[in-house]
């Protein structure tokens, strides 16, 4: 393409020149990525759950479900996950019924062929604040709150960084231009997130009588999102620990059997006696 570009600037004159720069800008254009000094990344923070034989902390998983209902609901969404898979984990049978039923949920259509809004069911997932990406973004100026289901799966050591992005929140440093409606947080690309701090101490009254600090809060979120992104952790866990008992008590038995079967083969002594006599038939 570019060997015909002498050709037809001298074909078309100055206006062919626009092209001729358009294509190059276009052919030369290249991603940019976000410099080291654009982001600190979160440090390691010590998690119960995270050994190969530790469980959650369901205590931990009710309080951050009472900060996503109470603080991060009025934005963000569960879209992933439905009431019946809180019961055993942070919330009874009855508990998560009623929770259920005191949401509307959008259903139909009905015999006329018409929506209808009826109580929520165990079955149903947890309702969005939106009814769709543009009234989120509309609300939002601009920016649509993400999905929480999988948002620690969705970024590099999530769930160090959801507690040090909600921990995060300080005054812009000397020579850090921020825009109007941005906030400087430096776990976050860049630096500014359009999301305002979202914690603060006494804002939310657990149900336990835990002290609901910034930190506290965040912690609890932080291992709430990671049992909303595998909610099936805990049982994969036990189901590990029975298969490798399996595996185990098959690897000595296979070995036992191995070793008793050829034995006698392996250790058997092959002696060869001289004929007496000669060859058959010899005199």
């Amino acid at each position: 393409m570019f060997t015909r570009l002498p050709g037809l600037i001298r074909k078309n004159g100055p206006a062919a020149y626009a092209v001729a720069a358009a294509t190059v800008a276009a052919s030369t254009a290249t991603v940019t990525f976000l410099d080291e000094e654009d982001v600190v990344h979160a440090p390691h923070y010590p998690w119960r759950h995270s050994g190969y034989f530790s469980s959650f902390d369901h205590a931990a998983l009710r309080r951050g479900f009472q900060v996503y209902r109470e603080v991060c609901a009025s934005c963000h969404s569960l879209e992933y996950i439905r009431f019946r898979e809180l019961v055993g984990v942070t919330h009874t049978t009855e508990e998560v019924k009623q929770m259920a039923k005191d949401v509307d949920v959008l259903d139909g259509p009905n015999g006329e062929g018409e929506m209808f809004e009826r109580p929520g069911k165990p079955y149903d997932t947890i309702p969005s604040p939106y009814a769709n990406k543009e009234a989120g973004r509309a609300a939002n100026g601009g920016a649509y709150p993400p999905d929480l289901s999988l948002m620690v799966k969705a970024r590099h050591n999530g769930l160090d960084y959801v507690f040090a992005l909600l921990t995060g929140y300080c005054e812009a440093p000397a020579g850090k231009e921020m825009m109007a409606g941005l906030y400087y947080n430096p776990y976050f690309p860049g630096g500014a997130i359009s999301m305002p701090p979202p914690l603060s101490d006494g804002g939310v009254e657990y149900e336990d009588g835990t002290e609901a600090t910034v930190s506290q809060q965040a912690r609890d979120i932080a291992q709430f999102l990671n049992w909303t992104s595998e909610p099936e952790t805990e049982d994969r866990k036990k189901n590990a620990c029975k298969y490798l008992t399996v595996v185990a008590f098959l690897v000595l038995s296979v070995g036992y059997y191995k070793r008793w079967k050829w034995s006698p083969l392996k250790t058997r002594q092959i002696a060869y006696v001289k004929g007496v006599g000669g060859a058959p038939g010899a005199r």
